[in-house]
């Protein structure tokens, strides 16, 4: 007898969850990267370019055995681990590691890292992917030497082309976004020692802002004895 849709929905609640694949998939030992990547998702991945296409010794650690698989099928050697845990670092090669980039899409798991990695490897170079603001400031207060909000970059080149868009000469286009940046950059230095609220004077807001008043075109002209005598005493003031 078939089965209907909520019957089936009700059995993989109660059938315990599939074992993941772990075919061809090799676990962290041994490895010796200049360059340590943990996590390697639709960030890392773009990440790493410029590392590999200046020839570094990218090690890479992932813990998504799908992501793994599908990385090898475009030529990438991904290696299984939880970048959490101290032991597949030291076996992933932190400690030898000239720089370590964390790239996790986990925001948790990325402050839980930065923390081992400062306390372990505090000569090394600690670049970790950010998940917002807050977060950022989280990385920083845990000893990351670089941080970056994911959707920072691509935020501020799309802001940019919504100018050019409009008509506004790519050069001086530019110019705002570069100082639109700077802007952030001050921010975040003053919210890392003040809180959130910090440098909030920094940000460009929509909200109105009061026009000067303008002079009127006439004087005014008293329309009475008493409003009379009131102009004449303010303007001997």
């Amino acid at each position: 007898m078939a089965l209907t849709p909520l019957a089936v929905i009700a059995l993989r609640w109660m059938l315990p969850a599939a074992t993941p694949s772990m075919a061809g998939i090799e676990p962290a030992a041994g490895l010796t990267g200049s360059v340590l990547m943990i996590g390697f998702g639709r960030f890392g991945q773009v990440a790493s370019q410029a590392l590999l296409a200046r020839g570094f010794d990218v090690a890479i650690i992932d813990n998504d055995t799908e992501m793994i698989q599908s990385a090898a099928g475009f030529g990438f050697k991904v290696y299984y681990g939880d970048g959490t845990r101290l032991d597949v670092l030291h076996a992933s090669g932190a400690k030898t590691a000239r720089a370590i980039m964390v790239c996790v899409d986990d925001r948790d798991a990325a402050l839980k890292i930065v923390q081992l990695l400062r306390h372990e490897c505090p000569n090394t170079q600690l670049l970790a992917r950010a998940y917002d603001r807050g977060h950022a400031l989280q990385l920083i207060a845990a000893g990351a030497d670089y941080q970056m909000r994911e959707t920072f970059e691509s935020a501020s080149a799309f802001g940019e082309a919504a100018l050019n868009a409009l008509g506004v000469p790519p050069e001086e286009a530019a110019g705002i976004a570069a100082d639109v940046q700077r802007r952030d950059a001050e921010r975040l230095v003053l919210q890392a020692a003040g809180g959130i609220r910090a440098g909030i004077d920094l940000l460009h807001s929509n909200r109105m802002k009061p026009h000067p008043l303008t002079r009127p075109q006439q004087p005014g002209r008293a329309l009475n004895a008493e409003a009379q005598a009131i102009t004449a005493s303010a303007a001997s003031e």
